[in-house]
C-alpha cells in the first residue's frame, strides 16, 4: 500500500482512515454497491478520445503476441494428452473469489488484479483448483483427485523483461490427496506430475533435454528426510532424467516440503515449477490432507517454436 497516496487522498476528501472505513466498517456487498456507483459515474464522464488513451496506455489490456490458433490447438493437445493420464480438465471462471491468493498462499494483493462482487482476475489458476478441491471435499468427495486446465493469468508485478506480458497462458495440474504415511503420497504425485510433464513437453512439442532442481521447503517435519526420500524415489522412477537439489538456503512461505523447477533445451528454460502447499490443510481445517501443485508456460512454448522470445 502506497502510504503517502492514501494521506494524499486523505486530505483531498477530508476523511481520516478511508482504508479502514471501506474496509472494515461496510460490508462486501455494501463496498461492492459502492464502488459500482463510483465506476457507473466515472464512465458516464469517458469520453471516446479518453476511453482509447486510457487503452493505448495500459499494458494489462494490450493482446498477446502469440499466433492466437497455434496456441488455441496446443490448448487442446495438452488438455488432451492430461486427461489420458487421469488429470480431469476444468474450465475455471475469469474471475475468482477475493483473496485467493493472497489468503491461502502469502502472495501480496497488490500483484492482483481486484474486481468487485468480492471477486479478483485469476493470477493463479492453481489457487482456483484448490478451492475447488475443497468445495468437493466438503461436498463429502473422498477419492484422490487430479484437476488440470489452461488459463490466461493476469499479473500486476512490474517485468524486467520486455518480451513478456503480464497475462499470459499457463498449463496447471493439481493433485489432491491424503497423508498415508511414509511420503508415499508426495513421491508418487510428484513422480507423476513430472513424467507427464515431461512426457506433454517430449511428445507433443519435441523438447528432448531436461533438468530438473528440487529445492528444500520448510513446512514438513523436519526431522523427516523427506527430500532425501522423494529424490531417491525420483531416481529409480524418472531414470535418466538429469536432476540434483538445490544447496542454498530455501525460506519460501509459499511451498511446503519440496518446490520444483524443471528446465529444458540447451540454454536451460525454465519451463515448470511446482511443489506441496498447505493450501487444502488450512481451506479445511485438516493437517491430513495433502496438495501437489504445478504449472508450465504453454504460452511461453508457442513464442518459442515462433521465434517470439
Amino acid at each position: 500500500m502506497n502510504a503517502s497516496l492514501i494521506n494524499g487522498i486523505e486530505k483531498k476528501t477530508g476523511v481520516t482512515d478511508i482504508v479502514g472505513l471501506l474496509a472494515e466498517r461496510l460490508s462486501g456487498s455494501e463496498l461492492s454497491s459502492l464502488l459500482l456507483a463510483v465506476y457507473e459515474r466515472r464512465t458516464e464522464r469517458m469520453t471516446p478520445a479518453e476511453l482509447l488513451t486510457q487503452y493505448c496506455g495500459n499494458r494489462l489490456v494490450q493482446p498477446a503476441v502469440a499466433d492466437m490458433i497455434e496456441l488455441q490447438e496446443s490448448v487442446v493437445a495438452t488438455l488432451r494428452y492430461l486427461r489420458d493420464r487421469g488429470f480431469n480438465p476444468v474450465e475455471l471462471s475469469p474471475l475468482a473469489a477475493l483473496g485467493t491468493c493472497s489468503v491461502i498462499a502469502a502472495v501480496s494483493q497488490d500483484k492482483v488484479v481486484s474486481a468487485v462482487r468480492n471477486t479478483e482476475i485469476v493470477a493463479d489458476a492453481t489457487n482456483a483448483l484448490a478451492l475447488h478441491v475443497a468445495d468437493l471435499r466438503k461436498r463429502g468427495v473422498d477419492a484422490l483427485l487430479r484437476f488440470c486446465t489452461v488459463h490466461r493469468h493476469v499479473r500486476t508485478q512490474p517485468l524486467t523483461n520486455k518480451r513478456f506480458s503480464p497475462h499470459f497462458v499457463i498449463g496447471c495440474m493439481v493433485t489432491a490427496g491424503r497423508d498415508v504415511g511414509s511420503f508415499a503420497f508426495e513421491c508418487e504425485a510428484l513422480a507423476k506430475h513430472l513424467d507427464d510433464t515431461i512426457g506433454l513437453l517430449r511428445d507433443v512439442y519435441g523438447v528432448g533435454r531436461f533438468r530438473l532442481v528440487l529445492k528444500k521447503r520448510g513446512g514438513y517435519d523436519e526431522r523427516n528426510p523427506l527430500i532425501d526420500r522423494v529424490e531417491e524415489y525420483l531416481r529409480r522412477r524418472l531414470v535418466g532424467l538429469e536432476m540434483g537439489i538445490d544447496p542454498a538456503p530455501a525460506e519460501s512461505s509459499y511451498y511446503k516440503g519440496i518446490q520444483f523447477k524443471l528446465y529444458m533445451g540447451d540454454e536451460q528454460w525454465e519451463i515448470a515449477d511446482g511443489g506441496f502447499v498447505d493450501w487444502t490443510q488450512r481451506l479445511l481445517g485438516n493437517r491430513k490432507e495433502r496438495l501437489l501443485i504445478s504449472g508450465f508456460g504453454l504460452e511461453m512454448l508457442v513464442k518459442m517454436k515462433g521465434g517470439l522470445l
